[in-house]
């Protein structure tokens, strides 16, 4: 189940952040998942909650945020969700030499939520992951 070393590594990268920042608790951590990434959510969501155990994230919710799958044609200027199992031949003209895949293949840290400062003080830090 690769889910779980999807988990570790989140884990780990939120963990590296949060401790750089002095954060004391993150409460969520919000993932962009594409249709075409080959992560099952429910999966995910599960291995998460074990991996966090026992570190900073303990508790944490995770949200997940699905990305269609979607193409474009080089050809002629056909774009179309690719579904799942996914359909790469363009459905306009029938070529499968020039398509381009636009979206769902993601998977990403979009934000995290995290406590710091004196106890009771709760802030918010976003995380980007494109650096």
């Amino acid at each position: 189940m690769h889910e779980m070393s999807i988990a570790m590594a989140v884990v780990g990268q939120v963990e590296e952040a949060a401790g750089a920042a002095g954060a004391r608790a993150v409460t969520s951590v919000r993932l962009r998942v594409g249709e075409l990434a080959g992560v099952v959510p429910d999966a995910l969501a599960f291995c998460f909650e074990l991996a966090c155990a026992g570190t900073v994230l303990a508790g944490a919710e995770l949200v997940t945020e699905s990305v269609a799958a979607r193409a474009r044609c080089a050809t002629c200027p056909g774009t179309w969700a690719v579904g799942m199992p996914p359909e790469l031949c363009c459905p306009r003209c029938g070529r499968a030499t020039d398509v381009d895949l636009l979206s769902g293949r993601e998977l990403e840290i979009l934000s995290v939520r995290w406590e710091d400062g004196p106890a009771g003080t709760r802030t918010r830090e976003p995380i980007s992951e494109e650096a």
